[in-house]
């Protein structure tokens, strides 16, 4: 799919133009509407444990009156109040604290269950994107949005359902006490709220350009790794790894940068806020003294005050703490809603048509496609295929080969005419429906970690172990496959690394075998196999291709001498078509492709 990858190189990039930090917020809040009994529930468990806490320095300080009153003489110290007033501290915070355990289980199931909902909304929409999106994004950076993010995102609602509510209660909760104690002295701690605030939108503003530079790194190099782990053969073949690891290195220092600069800039806004704190503090202290000295105010009401006011203070330290964790996780969701909000293939049709028999007759006409606007690659293309024949598509590198089948594919859309499986347009079908009836064979295996039994019968579930071993013979496999320790139950690594690349090959060949479709599209199939493996596959695939339609694409000229028709494609258009003698015989451009192929591969008639 060169010419597929060429258009993608130059799309833009997603991540680059990030949405409105509200709006994004806002929905990261409402995807967790599914689950809001929970967050109810969860609020309510916040709300009593913050309202039990912020009782307990009322009450030591109670006791500490009750103390002083003793030692001053005014009366003897009444150790049974003082018990009592213990005991109702004890027990306040162990109720506290067990609500303080509901609220934190509740976070953790309702960020869980969100991230759940997340990623099965990820893989859905997957399915729905066109190639062209998945042509356009390096794998790593869709995989970053899928799991990484997504697991920043949990992350950040339960800090905001654990952490941040906690302390905005206990700090309103905080405040109320300390203006009935003390109007006073509350206004010198709420003095210093406005340029707390200020401070914290100074520094939080010029963290999210980096929090989103960050998190934009940790994409990138996670397809970096991604590309590199899958092609360390390569990378070790061509003695590379050095030029790899400097090229890791730099991405690495890029997230490492972004991330540092984002978490110093958050960082700075706790310890500033502590010192205004710590101000307002000593304010509170000479006032408070003052206030205790004329008799206004008893000293265990100061002291409850003072840990009010620390307690204020830090609790709004918190929460400017948590800036660049939340920063963090709106960004991430604003690359997860990016990839939710992708423009989708065209929706299959509400009623769709289907042909009465399918026979594998096959009908281009007119067919016109571009990938970039105003860039045409394929133009006017007619073809008419009849069921049974098998049709092989050679040219140069862009020709538009691959274009061609998957348009047949429906993985892209034409742009103008239209294709026709039986007489039915294939914009009228059902994709599932059409791509039942095609097996495709790639140059590129896919295998999954699994059982090469499981593999062979990935597209036809509840294949019988005898339906898997009649394809794996006839498409040559079987002879491999029974010398491996397991035969047919050995499991593959991920990408099948542990077989060989014929033997991968022939894997995939099973697995089309064992569909029976009417179409078949091989895309140099047979190109990762020695010349003896493709005489056997060769001969496969004559029993495979009988009474289908096959369009075969292929570089090795030799492989496709018994088609029935040949096209030779030139920039997109048909320049040549016919039988092989009868091309051969015009002397035109497969004449020249194939005497120039002949001098370095030596193929007897």
């Amino acid at each position: 799919m060169s010419t597929a990858n060429t258009a993608a190189r130059v799309a833009k990039k997603p991540g680059s133009k990030p949405q409105a930090f509200r709006r994004s917020a806002l929905r990261l809040l409402r995807t967790m509407r599914l689950d809001r009994s929970l967050v109810a529930f969860a609020l309510l468990a916040a709300g009593a444990s913050a309202l039990l806490a912020v009782t307990i320095p009322r009450l030591l300080g109670h006791v500490t009156d009750l103390i002083v009153m003793g030692v001053a003489g005014r009366r003897e110290a009444d150790f049974g109040r003082i018990g009592e007033v213990l005991l109702v501290s004890t027990v306040v915070v162990l109720i506290a604290s067990l609500f303080a355990l509901a609220r934190g289980r509740l976070a953790q199931r309702v960020s869980q269950r969100t991230a759940h909902r997340l990623r099965s909304e990820c893989q859905a929409k997957l399915a729905r994107l066109p190639l062209s999106y998945l042509d356009s994004q390096p794998r790593g950076e869709v995989l970053s949005r899928v799991t990484t993010d997504v697991d920043n995102i949990a992350l950040t609602l339960w800090q905001i359902l654990t952490r941040l509510i906690n302390s905005l209660l206990l700090a309103v909760g905080a405040l109320t006490i300390m203006l009935w104690m003390s109007p006073l002295l509350t206004l010198c701690t709420l003095g210093t709220i406005p340029l707390a605030a200020t401070l914290t939108k100074f520094f939080a503003r010029r963290a999210r350009p980096q929090a989103v530079r960050q998190w934009d790194a940790t994409g990138e190099l996670n397809s970096y790794v991604e590309e590199m782990y899958s092609g360390h053969e390569l990378v070790k073949t061509y003695g590379t790894a050095e030029t790899a690891t400097e090229a890791f290195s730099k991405r690495n220092e890029t997230v490492y940068r972004a991330g540092y600069r984002a978490q110093f800039l958050s960082g700075i806004i706790g310890p500033a806020i502590d010192f205004i704190g710590y101000l307002s503090f000593v304010l509170i202290a000479v006032l408070g003294g003052l206030q205790v000295s004329s008799g206004a105010m008893t000293i265990g009401v100061l002291q409850a005050f003072i840990s009010y006011t620390l307690q204020f203070n830090n609790l709004i330290g918190q929460m400017a703490s948590l800036t660049n964790i939340v920063q963090s996780g709106v960004v991430s969701a604003e690359r997860v809603f990016q990839l939710l909000d992708a423009k989708e293939q065209h929706p299959d049709p509400q009623s769709p048509e289907r042909p009465h028999r399918i026979t594998g007759q096959v009908e281009f006409e007119k067919v016109s496609f571009n990938y970039e606007p105003g860039k045409p690659l394929i133009e006017d293309l007619s073809l008419t295929v009849e069921p049974g024949r098998t049709v092989a598509i050679v040219g140069p590198t862009g020709a538009g080969k691959t274009t061609l089948v998957n348009l047949l594919m429906r993985f892209y859309e034409t742009t103008n005419g239209r294709i026709t499986l039986d007489g039915t347009d294939i914009r009228l079908m059902n994709r599932e429906e059409l791509r039942s009836n095609i097996g495709m064979v790639l140059q590129d295996t896919w295998l999954f970690a699994g059982t090469i039994a499981d593999n062979i019968s990935y597209g036809l579930a509840g294949a019988s172990r005898e339906e898997i071993i009649a394809a794996a013979r006839a498409t040559h496999a079987d002879r491999f496959i029974r010398t491996l320790p397991d035969g047919y139950d050995t499991v593959l690594d991920e990408d099948g690394s542990n077989l060989s690349a014929g033997e991968r090959q022939l894997v995939t060949i099973a697995r089309a075998f064992l569909l029976r479709p009417a179409l078949l599209i091989l895309d140099e199939a047979t190109s990762s196999v020695d010349t003896r493996t493709e005489m056997l596959i060769q001969r496969g695939m004559t029993s495979l291709r009988e009474g289908r339609t096959s369009f075969v694409i292929a570089h090795r000229l030799s492989t496709i001498r018994d088609a029935d028709t040949i096209l030779v494609m030139e920039a997109g258009q048909i320049v040549e078509q016919g039988a092989h003698h009868e091309l051969i015989a015009s002397n035109g451009p497969y004449a020249q492709l194939f005497a120039a192929q002949f001098t370095r591969e030596p193929v007897a008639d």
